[in-house]
């Protein structure tokens, strides 16, 4: 499969086509081989200034910043005032003109135009941060993933979670044998943001948007936003209110895919990595009737995962809002918001983000925990910087989170048809579900393509 170039136009293409065959060695290469030292600051543009985005500048800012792009003005305003030699645009895409300014990006934007940002930055050989998820649906998933493999730079995505210590030492306890060989997982988040039957239903559960439908009618454009460019590969519509600011946008499926693949980047990466999870077998799932344009508050989604090496098959089950594990339902646990339960053969490993206990508690009572094995990240952005200067390795590549990104979009994709999938990752289908094709692949507003 040949690796994806962003169009916008026959002169962008070949713009990027000739560029990226004519530069791509130059800069693929690991910054230690091109002369870059730690003290050294590596040049990066920035794509999306605000809010994630703002957060991402301020982590890399002892970094030089040539470049800050934003399609909100006011947005963009404000980090040209902390950064008033850097280049800025509107438009992600012109910044790619000039690409020979900086050797490493950093993606905030929208989930939707996540692998819009992403994909030209690796087909020139850049560096890339980019933050969860990766990218809007299982197919670009893969793009994204196989274009970073063939670039060899450093990437990172942004599951800022996977550099703290606690989830480093549950991974040492699975892979240790604290609880035996481990054959089911139960992830839980009780976000209940997305469709729900009624305002009150949303109000109860704090969302901050409640619609039934896709709104038809216009408001007008806020000052300084470039809704066209907003839009980006998404289906043209009017501009509501109901999408942005964000988070609001992130409920709707042509935009984002709700809870399941945004916080599931987060909390299903901890079994994802303690057990060397991959591509799963089976996805189903279960909640209220699909809605066509907005995801659901409340649902779960069953995996099935095969062996890998001498790690027995497992499933893994994925409860967001108002649904819960059984055995969290029993009360047979501690009633945590939201957690991650490892079940072995020999008790449970309970986690969060900030803490983890292994039940039952007085069984472990006397247990001595493993040396730590796994080092202290250096800081998730700071690791993604150091591994642009010296060739190492980051924590959460595009390899990694390219499949773990697709995992979890499956998860959506399952919830959607309404039925099992049995699924094929070589092929990338769901075997005998034609009608998953749709989303895991959809078609791009014309001007926008991966091709």
């Amino acid at each position: 499969m040949t690796t994806p170039l962003l169009s916008r136009s026959v002169s962008r293409r070949r713009f990027l086509g000739t560029t990226a065959v004519g530069t791509a060695a130059a800069f693929a290469a690991p910054a230690l081989l091109r002369g870059r030292n730690l003290n050294e600051r590596l040049d990066i543009a920035v794509i999306g200034t605000g809010g994630r985005g703002a957060s991402n500048l301020s982590s890399v800012a002892s970094e030089n910043i040539v470049a800050l792009c934003d399609v909100n003005e006011p947005n963009l305003a404000r980090a040209a005032q902390s950064f008033p030699q850097a280049r800025t645009a509107a438009d992600f895409r012109e910044l790619y003109d000039h690409a020979g300014e900086f050797d490493a990006v950093v993606v905030s934007t929208c989930e939707h135009t996540h692998a819009f940002a992403t994909m030209p930055a690796l087909q020139l050989g850049k560096h890339v941060y980019c933050e969860k998820p990766l990218t809007h649906n299982v197919w670009e998933a893969r793009m994204i993933r196989q274009a970073a493999a063939t670039a060899g730079v450093a990437t990172q995505m942004g599951v800022q979670i996977h550099a703290q210590d606690n989830y480093r030492r549950v991974v040492e306890l699975v892979r240790g044998g604290a609880i035996g060989p481990i054959r089911d997982v139960h992830v839980w988040v009780s976000r209940a943001w997305g469709w729900q039957p009624s305002r009150e239903e949303a109000e109860r559960h704090g969302d901050i948007v409640f619609v039934q439908e896709r709104p038809t009618e216009s408001e007008p454009v806020p000052s300084g936003l470039d809704w066209d460019l907003w839009l980006g590969p998404a289906p043209q519509r009017p501009f509501n209110s109901v999408y942005v600011p964000g988070p609001k946008w992130y409920r709707w499926w042509d935009f984002g895919n709700g809870t399941m693949s945004d916080l599931g980047s987060h909390w299903i990466d901890l079994p994802f990595w303690a057990l060397e999870l991959q591509r799963p077998l089976t996805i189903e799932a279960s909640g209220p009737p699909p809605h066509p344009e907005i995801a659901p508050a409340s649902m779960q989604v069953s995996y099935e995962y095969g062996a890998r090496g001498d790690l027995p098959p497992v499933a893994l089950t994925w409860y967001q809002g108002t649904n819960k594990p059984p055995i969290w339902q029993r009360g047979e646990i501690p009633q945590w918001d939201s957690g991650v339960l490892f079940i072995g053969d020999d008790g449970m490993i309970l986690s969060d983000y900030g803490k983890h206990v292994l039940l039952p508690e007085a069984t472990f009572a006397e247990y001595r925990r493993p040396e730590a094995s796994i080092p202290p990240s250096l800081g998730h952005h700071a690791e993604w910087i150091h591994a642009a200067k010296t060739g190492e390795p980051t924590t959460c590549d595009f390899e990694y989170s390219g499949w773990l990104t697709e995992a979890n979009h499956l998860g959506n994709v399952a919830y959607r048809v309404g039925k099992k999938l049995e699924w094929n990752a070589e092929e990338m289908r769901a075997v005998g579900v034609p009608e998953a094709d749709q989303y895991i692949h959809r078609e791009y507003r014309p001007g926008w393509e991966l091709v």
